[in-house]
């Protein structure tokens, strides 16, 4: 049974992702992509690079939508931090909320999920790159214990200026 999170204003259903949740996971993601700073890329993402990479999470059971007021109000994934295997029992996670459904619970409800899909997978630390400014998503990462472990100043650009990333940091095992 799927898990689910009442929050005051709203209930939400966090379940894993499945295949016909890729144009819903996608409209999130590129609006992410064309409207803030979440993502640093600022070319859209194809229904055919959508699909490829659900289904890279799905295989590995790291991806999760909420469902809201039946509609896809958010998702979720981990996915390997980084490609040299001396880093294979870390992660990363991505945690976007549909525009508008922002303090509702949902990012809150699918951070508790993939925190524990991934503990349940056996990974040891989990990873959130969060561009500094983003104080929501750092506010909601250090409510599931996550740490700052650090700032990185000027890594990476986006719309016309500088951008600082903040690293933190949970220990799943």
């Amino acid at each position: 049974m799927a898990p689910i999170y009442e929050s005051h204003r709203t209930a939400v259903t966090v379940r894993p992702a499945r295949p016909e949740d890729v144009e819903a996971v996608r409209a999130i993601r590129n609006h992410a992509i064309e409207h803030s700073t979440a993502l640093w890329t600022q070319t859209p993402q194809s229904s055919a690079e959508a699909t490829a990479w659900l289904a890279a999470h799905r295989e590995r059971g790291s991806a999760f939508v909420a469902e809201a007021d039946g509609e896809i109000a958010g998702f979720a994934a981990y996915g390997p931090w980084r490609a040299l295997d001396g880093y294979r029992h870390t992660v990363d996670d991505s945690v976007y909320v549909r525009d508008g459904r922002h303090g509702l619970g949902i990012g809150s409800a699918l951070l508790t999920a993939l925190v524990g899909a991934a503990r349940e997978a056996g990974h040891h630390v989990m990873i959130a790159d969060i561009e500094a400014g983003n104080t929501a998503s750092i506010r909601l990462h250090e409510r599931h214990g996550f740490q700052v472990v650090g700032t990185v100043p000027e890594v990476g650009t986006k719309f016309g200026r500088w951008l600082d990333l903040t690293i933190m940091r949970l220990t799943l095992a």
